[in-house]
């Protein structure tokens, strides 16, 4: 296997999976030991929160040793010594756990291009190794309709694989007609991302499969009532006897489905054959587009092998997002909605940017149409910049260069 290629093992994912010698090739095999380089700077953002918790508990200690004056003064500078060894330990800790979270699928890193700087983002491998079963009954499994309560909407009503695995619509229709609650994200490259859903509330693929099969405006259904319909399919049922050694079960619908998801990845866009060393892949204009992304610092979001996917964001940093725009909703709360803690209100996994000039409309709120609107807004509201119209051009054009490859196996 080449540097570019992932090796994968669902009980990497799930444990109990490999219980069930069906249940293998989902997840990858990278080197636990290695710190991505995206997380790089999520660091630098861990350790300044980290510093300043620091820095709060040495001002509550010194006033503390001020007011109990019988401590030696000798202490203080132990005490401080402490308060910063705590901050770093916080800080490195923290990096360690959203380094590489449960359930994502992350490349290996790869050698740095002759002539380039180590770049906050990371090459598409290539390649993906999954079981060529599973995909093909993931396939099925994701396009039959039989999964929702009518028979009329299958994951790919709102996952078009044939365009840019979303739809176009602010927020797509399900069963009925019925409006869903944000705007469909993509399922390009989703294998990637350390969390599922807008708000992170499902950690796999897996998890994130029983959300729309119960959500009333999607598929409006149950496992009872899919697995009575499947059950009935000769062709499944001699599919799971092969694949999984089982009948037809949710557990093996799930894992079917979730490889076929993982196997849509959109590799060798023009920006990664230019951070491969090929730097005759972007323009010139490109290439300033690329630089005032990371000077402007959207890089410390937009970054990792998705440009995005590996950490939460607030919706507002530096104005608010919510107040101009109006009429705040709860689906407006984000990660508050799967955490119940105040402070997560108005935070959102950061989405990936990869193929993002065919994504739109942009944000959970679908409010941007053009993906000239969607930067102005993210420079105003999280960078607190007004961009020069060039400025945003060049961004633009930086950005286009992300759409890749359509995945294997999709027209």
């Amino acid at each position: 296997m080449n540097d570019e290629s992932i090796s994968v093992t669902s009980s990497l994912i799930h444990p109990s999976h490999s219980a069930s010698a069906g249940f293998t090739g989902n997840a990858v095999g990278a080197s636990p030991s290695a710190i991505p380089r995206a997380a790089v700077l999520r660091f630098r953002c861990i350790s300044i929160r980290a510093a300043m918790r620091g820095l709060s508990l040495t001002a509550r200690l010194i006033s503390w040793r001020q007011s109990m004056h019988r401590i030696k003064r000798s202490l203080v500078p132990t005490l401080l010594f402490l308060a910063a060894f705590a901050a770093m330990a916080l800080g490195l800790s923290v990096l360690r756990k959203s380094g590489r979270p449960t359930g994502s699928v992350e490349a290996n890193e790869t050698a740095e291009p002759d002539g380039l700087e180590r770049e906050p983002i990371s090459p598409l491998p290539r390649t993906i190794e999954l079981d060529s079963r599973k995909v093909e009954l993931g396939r099925r499994l994701f396009h039959d309709k039989r999964l929702s309560a009518d028979n009329s909407v299958s994951c790919a009503t709102c996952h078009n694989v044939r365009e840019n695995g979303a739809d176009i619509k602010v927020r797509s229709a399900g069963m009925g007609g019925a409006l869903g609650d944000v705007n469909t994200p993509t399922v390009f490259n989703s294998g990637f991302s350390f969390r599922q859903f807008w708000d992170g509330r499902a950690e796999t693929l897996e998890d994130q499969i029983d959300e729309p099969i119960r959500h009333p405006a999607e598929m409006a259904t149950d496992w009872p009532q899919i697995l009575n319909k499947l059950q009935a399919d000769s062709e499944y049922v001699a599919a799971f006897s092969s694949i999984y050694a089982t009948k037809v079960e949710s557990r093996g619908i799930k894992d079917a489905i979730a490889t076929f998801e993982r196997s849509l990845i959109t590799p060798n866009s023009r920006f990664d054959r230019y951070l491969r060393g090929d730097s005759q892949a972007l323009t010139a204009e490109e290439k300033e587009g690329y630089r005032l992304f990371k000077e402007s610092g959207c890089s410390s979001c937009h970054q990792g092998v998705l440009v995005g996917g590996n950490m939460f964001e607030k919706l507002g940093i530096v104005r608010d997002y919510f107040a101009d725009r109006g009429h705040i909703t709860k689906f407006d709360f984000g990660r508050f909605n799967a955490t119940g803690v105040e402070e997560n209100r108005f935070e959102f996994k950061v989405p990936s940017l990869r193929n993002v000039a065919r994504t739109a409309p942009y944000f959970h709120d679908g409010s941007a149409r053009s993906l000239d609107e969607a930067v102005s807004v993210m420079a105003r509201y999280q960078l607190g910049r007004e961009l020069t119209a060039t400025e945003l051009h060049r961004i633009v054009q930086f950005l286009e260069t992300l759409t890749g490859k359509s995945p294997e196996g999709v027209p």
